[in-house]
């Protein structure tokens, strides 16, 4: 069974990319994942400061997250855009996450594992500016990162008052990129 970790790239509690992610967690377990769903606020830590590593080693919420990380073949993340790009809760939990480990080869919590991405925004685009930025960092962190992704634009407007999303079709997408996700992390893993 693929082993997925999901999250959001936000921290604010009505965050309609948490909203996303529960979506597709939900298809990914109705796939055959064995789905872990987190919430990034759960993991607080300091911006990446390499003195700070340096002379304290990485925050204990850092070492919790990388386990977890190794723990899963697959990422499942819904990647809110701020200004065209990645948000600062998402590039330093991938920055603190990423740093190397005593024993371990380098970037443990990323080779190998496969990400499925997803966004809303209020914007026209949905998020898309983002994911290229998301894209590109896992990518070189050895990351096999789907070509498929589901962008929710005018987020604001998509989901129904009990959080699901209004428009059949892209429910259908996020049920197609979930579903994609497992099979692809199995396939990869078995």
């Amino acid at each position: 069974m693929s082993r997925i970790l999901a999250f959001a790239g936000s921290t604010r509690e009505a965050s309609v990319n948490k909203k996303l992610v529960r979506i597709a967690a939900a298809k990914a377990r109705e796939a055959g994942g064995d789905v872990t769903c987190i919430d990034l606020r759960d993991f607080p830590m300091p911006l990446y400061d390499g003195d700070l590593e340096a002379a304290q080693g990485p925050p204990e919420n850092a070492t919790e997250l990388y386990e977890l990380m190794k723990e899963h073949q697959g990422l499942l993340l819904a990647c809110p855009e701020y200004n065209s790009s990645i948000t600062g809760v998402l590039k330093n939990t991938i920055d603190w996450v990423s740093r190397p480990r005593d024993g371990e080869p380098p970037l443990a919590a990323f080779t190998g594992k496969v990400a499925a991405l997803l966004s809303a925004s209020p914007s026209a685009l949905g998020g898309l500016r983002g994911l290229v930025h998301v894209r590109a960092i896992l990518g070189n962190l050895g990351v096999v990162v789907l070509p498929t992704q589901v962008t929710v634009s005018h987020a604001f407007e998509a989901f129904d008052d009990d959080d699901s999303l209004k428009d059949e079709r892209l429910r259908e997408r996020v049920a197609r990129l979930a579903a994609e996700l497992v099979d692809t992390t199995q396939k990869l893993n078995s």
